[in-house]
This record gives structure tokens, C-alpha cells and sequence, in this order.
């Protein structure tokens, strides 16, 4: 009997099944840095402690996709450990500001289950809830991850498929209640009422991902999956090499978002996620963002519902996200929909 973990395999995951992960991480004003350095990020909520104090935080916050990652990366030995791809998110809601100092950790429930017809995987969902040091949910959402089986000729499971939103609520998002909001410090004037529904943002900048950067950015997250690490054994995949890690991806492309959205600094839910397309070391990635909803939240602030698009190695001037036969653009990467806070 093996002493290391094999990870689990599709048909190890039964619905009502709890996992509770290992290695709690304490965050830092460290790892603030670091997230900085290999993700470009320029908001200045999470920049700077005299900004975020000034606007009704305690001092400099975790940004809260950091948080996020760091969540995610908890769950990768026990349920991704063995997956083909993570396929999407829904219902992903920021509950609590999570400062320095702050240590995390990350249980999951699985809530579905269903096995694909070529027999040798399935697709598990799970809702996972990271809790801070007083036992506090500072964050949830659900994920779907297709799972290779351990052994093919093993019988398919009932399916079950979880009911999710399609999208947050606004009267479920958790508000800040900005205060002394200073648009030259933000870096734009533009505010809630300045964004329309329909509108699409290019945000012009591009950013090339070298193989040590994306490498960095998960080992952070303590992300231990396979296929972002082990170019030996990646050799012999589909890709031929590794691939980088979404979150990458999706914290990047956020950074882009600056250019264009620079006051909508605060994440607040994440009501769906696409990975449309593989990245890998060396190529370039662009973004846009199309507002998709507005909602007031109280006196100070708004909330912009946002569809964030990233792209590889395509300039996002002419907007890609699908072809004429509507599948995603073969350039297209991420299609991420999420609520930030913006103050009026």
C-alpha cells in the first residue's frame, strides 16, 4: 500500500461527500507582492494601504481572486489531482474581506456526478467554501471538472447534476461602502453611471506569459496539478507540453481589465466561468470586458456585471468570442462573468 496520495479518480466521488483539504496557508502582504509582480494588477485598493484604509478598510485587503487561487489550490490533490480539464465555475460569491495575516483553508462538498459516454471519464461538480482562522466563510463557489475513471469497465454512477444559478444575485453580493473614493489616485474618473449595458471595453494592453512566471503563480497557490509542472510526463499528452494553469489566465486578463475599468477594483461574486481554450508559455494574452448588467448597492457604490474575454495572441480590437458555426473563437481563451464594486 502506497503511502503518497494517487488522487481520486471519477469513480471515488459520491454526492454528499465531504473533502476536507490540507495545508492551511496563511496569507501576507508577501504574497500580495508577489501576486503583483506575476499578474501586472495596478488597482489601487490593493495597492496601496492608505487607499483601501481611507475607503472603510482596516488596511491592505487580498485581493480577492488571490484568495480565491489560494482556495482553489487547497482542493487540486483531491479533486483534480487526475482531471482531464476544469471546465467552468457558477455561483461564486466573495462573503468576507481577507487581510494579511489571514489563514486559510478550503472544504468541499460534492453535489454531482456524471460519467461521459466514452466511458473513461466523468464530470464531478463540487461547491467548495474557504474559511478563515475563525472558522468564518470568506468565500464559496462551485467548479466542474471532467475526471479520468481509474478503470473504464467500472459501472457509470447515477447521474446527478446540480441546479445552479445562472447568475448572483445583486441583493446577495456582500458591498463595500466606499468612502473617500480620489479618482486621481484610481487612476480614471469614470464611475458606476458612466458604464452602459451593451458597452464593450478593449483594453489595448497585451501581456506575454514566460514558463517560469505561470510556474511561480501556482506553486502560490500550492496548485500540485500535473499538467502545469511535469513537461516530462506532458510530453506524451495531447498538448505535447504544459499547460498554464486558468487562474493564470483569469488574474491576468482581470489586470488587463485595468485599462478601461480602473475604479471597479473589488471582485464580489463570480457568476460563471468558461476555459475556451489552452494557454502555454510564450504566448501573448489580450483582453475586453462588455458590460452585461448594472445594480445599485447602496449610497457610495454601484455594482458592474461584466462578461471579461480574454484572448491569445489576438489583439482584442475587433472583439473575438465566437465564430459563425458559435463555437468559441479558436484564439479565445476565457469567457469569466463576475460582479465588481464600483463607486458612484
Amino acid at each position: 500500500m502506497t503511502k503518497s496520495n494517487p488522487g481520486n479518480y471519477f469513480e471515488d466521488f459520491k454526492p454528499g461527500m465531504e473533502l476536507v483539504h490540507a495545508t492551511p496557508l496563511t496569507l501576507t502582504t508577501g504574497d500580495i507582492s508577489l501576486y503583483r509582480a506575476l499578474t501586472g494588477d495596478r488597482h489601487a485598493l490593493y495597492s496601496a494601504a492608505t487607499f483601501a484604509v481611507s475607503n472603510g478598510f482596516d488596511q491592505l485587503p487580498i485581493d480577492p481572486l488571490l484568495a480565491f487561487h489560494a482556495v482553489f489550490g487547497k482542493t487540486v490533490p483531491d479533486i483534480s489531482l487526475n482531471a482531464v480539464a476544469n471546465l467552468g465555475y457558477a455561483d461564486g460569491k466573495f462573503l468576507k474581506t481577507v487581510n494579511p495575516g489571514d489563514t486559510l483553508t478550503a472544504i468541499s462538498d460534492v453535489i454531482g456526478v456524471k460519467e461521459n459516454s466514452n466511458g473513461k471519464t466523468g464530470v464531478v461538480w463540487v461547491r467548495t467554501r474557504g474559511e478563515n482562522q475563525h472558522g468564518e466563510i470568506v468565500l464559496s463557489y462551485v467548479r466542474w471538472v471532467m475526471v479520468n475513471k481509474k478503470n473504464a469497465s467500472n459501472p457509470a454512477p447515477e447521474a446527478v447534476i446540480p441546479d445552479l444559478p445562472k447568475v448572483v444575485a445583486a441583493e446577495d453580493l456582500v458591498a463595500p461602502a466606499y468612502k473617500t473614493w480620489d479618482p486621481a489616485l484610481a487612476g480614471s474618473n469614470w464611475r458606476f453611471g458612466d458604464y452602459e449595458v451593451g458597452e464593450k471595453i478593449d483594453h489595448v494592453d497585451g501581456m506575454t506569459v514566460e514558463e517560469a512566471e505561470h510556474q511561480t503563480a501556482t506553486r502560490l497557490y500550492q496548485n500540485t496539478a500535473k499538467v502545469h509542472f511535469d513537461a516530462h510526463a506532458q510530453k506524451d499528452s495531447r498538448f505535447g507540453k504544459r499547460l498554464i494553469y486558468g487562474g493564470v489566465v483569469i488574474s491576468i486578463a482581470r489586470s488587463l481589465s485595468f485599462n478601461g475599468l480602473e475604479s471597479a477594483a473589488q471582485m464580489l461574486a463570480i457568476n460563471a466561468g468558461t476555459h475556451a481554450g489552452p494557454l502555454f508559455a510564450g504566448d501573448t494574452i489580450y483582453a475586453w470586458s462588455e458590460v452585461l448588467d448594472t445594480a445599485e448597492l447602496n449610497e457610495t457604490t454601484g455594482a458592474l456585471r461584466l462578461r471579461l474575454v480574454a484572448a491569445k495572441n489576438h489583439p482584442c480590437s475587433d472583439f473575438p468570442l465566437r465564430g459563425e458555426d458559435g463555437k468559441y473563437h479558436p484564439d479565445v481563451l476565457l469567457d469569466f462573468d463576475y460582479w465588481v464594486a464600483i463607486p458612484k
